[in-house]
C-alpha cells in the first residue's frame, strides 16, 4: 500500500481532545486529524517526528490526516488505525498470509454473532469451512521487541474474542490477526497488564480453536505492506 502523495512532516506539540492533534511545520503550528480513538501509549510524545496526509475534499475541517510516528529509536508507528484493514485486505487479495490463502471469496465487513458484530474479512471457499477474520492494530511496544494488544481495557475487544469463539465452535475458522504497525515489534501478547479480561478471553479462545496470527508491516513515509509473521504468545 503506497500513499496516494508524499507525506508532509513535522514535530508534535500535543495530541487532544482525541481526533486533533497540533504540530510545528517550518516554524508554523499546524493542526491534523487523528484518526486513532485509542490511548495511543508510546505512540505520540511531544517532539516525536510525525507525518501526515493531505486531503483535496473541500468540506474537510481538517484537512491534514496524521499517519505516522517516529520515536526516538528511529521505530516508525502508523497511528491511522483504517490502515491496519487496508493492510490485509491487500495482503489477502495478494495471497500473501500462507495461512488465510486459497479461498475464492473475500468480503469485508460482514454482520455475524449474538452481540450484533462485524467481521472484519469473511473468507469463503468450495469445500472448506467459511474462515471469520478479526483484524487488531498492535502498536504497544514496552521494549526488547514485546509488543502488547490492547493498550488499555477494552470492552470492545473483549466482546469480539467471544464471537470468534462461537464461530469456532459452530464448526467455523475463526482467526485472531494481530496487525504489527510499528517497526519495533517482533512478538505479540494480549496485554494481560492493562486488560485481564481481554487475556484470559484470548486463552479461552485458543483453547476453544480459535486461530491467533500476527503479520508485521514494513512502514516509511512511501508506504506500508505485510511483509513477513511475527510470534504469538497468549
Amino acid at each position: 500500500m503506497r500513499f496516494f502523495s508524499a507525506l508532509g512532516r513535522g514535530r508534535l506539540i500535543q495530541r487532544y481532545k482525541r481526533f486533533l492533534a497540533d504540530i510545528i511545520v517550518d516554524d508554523q503550528t499546524l493542526t491534523l486529524h487523528c484518526p486513532n480513538t485509542g490511548r495511543m501509549t508510546g505512540c505520540a510524545e511531544p517532539g516525536w517526528a510525525v507525518y501526515y496526509s493531505t486531503s483535496d475534499n473541500p468540506k474537510r475541517k481538517y484537512a491534514h490526516t496524521w499517519e505516522l510516528s517516529r520515536d526516538d529509536a528511529g521505530h516508525f508507528i502508523c497511528v491511522n488505525t483504517t490502515r491496519a484493514n487496508q493492510l490485509v485486505a491487500e495482503a489477502l487479495s495478494e495471497q500473501r498470509i500462507p495461512a488465510l490463502a486459497g479461498y475464492e471469496q473475500v468480503r469485508a465487513e460482514v454482520r455475524y454473532g449474538a452481540e450484533n458484530s462485524r467481521i472484519d474479512f469473511l473468507l469463503s471457499g468450495t469445500g472448506r469451512p467459511d474462515c471469520y477474520v478479526e483484524v487488531k492494530s498492535v502498536t504497544l511496544h514496552e521494549g526488547e521487541g514485546q509488543g502488547f494488544f490492547p493498550d488499555t481495557q477494552s470492552v470492545r475487544a473483549q466482546k469480539h474474542v467471544r464471537e470468534l469463539m462461537e464461530c469456532a465452535q459452530a464448526g467455523h475458522r475463526a482467526v485472531m490477526l494481530f496487525c504489527v504497525l510499528h517497526t519495533g515489534i517482533e512478538r505479540v501478547s494480549p496485554a494481560e497488564h492493562l486488560d485481564s479480561k481481554y487475556a484470559a478471553l484470548v486463552r479461552e479462545a485458543v483453547a476453544a480453536g480459535v486461530e491467533c496470527l500476527a503479520w508485521k508491516a514494513d512502514i516509511s513515509p512511501k508506504g506500508m505492506t505485510l511483509t513477513e509473521p511475527v510470534s504469538v504468545k497468549v
